[in-house]
């Protein structure tokens, strides 16, 4: 059993990475080999619409022919037993790394002859999604986020999508008097991250230990 998860956010040993390590954790404890991929490590680039991978009996079908730094992680994962992202919402979506590797990842599999039918031959058989975000929960479905978390579970469906989850009003900064976020009460985001977030991270745990189980 091997899971691997895929870190969208550019700063690491905080909200997103935390939260999936602590995934990868959950999955240890429970025998699985891990991996976490860290896309700000990689030097790729979102989808050319090169349409290799969609080829008639082309050598690159149902493959990203692109060879950059993504090439590789596309074919350990393509191989992987469970698949978990992890992206903050930037501007009321998953990040700009993390969507171009949505598109890579996705689109080799598509097939255009039937959307319900895909390339897809791989060992792929859990999949989730982590988000981080600034909002507070009581707004997400006020501005539309419960609906972005559905497009991307209904994205990941081939792959036995199986949890979403959502971590709100996280911690942006250690030193929030440094920048110009005075909208932001920095006291109030130090107790949710002493006191909250700890659950946040107890829930990615325990899907990567439920991921990991056969």
């Amino acid at each position: 059993m091997k899971i691997i998860a895929v870190n969208g956010s550019p700063r690491k040993n905080w909200n997103t990475h935390t939260l999936l390590n602590k995934a990868l954790e959950g999955a240890q404890s429970e025998g699985a080999q891990t991996e976490l991929v860290n896309l700000y490590d990689l030097t790729y680039q979102g989808c050319i619409s090169c349409m290799s991978c969609k080829v008639k009996n082309g050598k690159s079908l149902g493959r990203c022919a692109v060879n950059d730094g993504l090439k590789p992680v596309l074919e350990t994962i393509h191989s992987c037993d469970g698949l978990i992202l992890g992206s903050p919402i930037y501007f009321s979506d998953v990040n700009a790394m993390t969507k171009g590797f949505l598109e890579r990842f996705l689109f080799q599999y598509l097939s255009y002859d039937d959307y319900s039918q895909t390339f897809f031959d791989g060992n792929i058989k859990k999949s989730a999604f982590i988000y981080t975000m600034n909002v507070p929960e009581s707004m997400t479905e006020q501005i539309g986020y419960n609906a972005l978390f559905e497009k991307y579970k209904m994205m990941l469906s081939h792959f036995g999508y199986e949890q979403t989850i959502v971590s709100t009003e996280t911690l942006q900064v250690n030193d929030y008097s440094k920048y110009h976020m005075a909208s932001f009460n920095e006291a109030e985001r130090k107790e949710r991250r002493e006191k909250v977030f700890p659950t946040d991270c107890q829930k990615a745990y325990d899907l990567g230990k439920s991921m990991a189980k056969v």
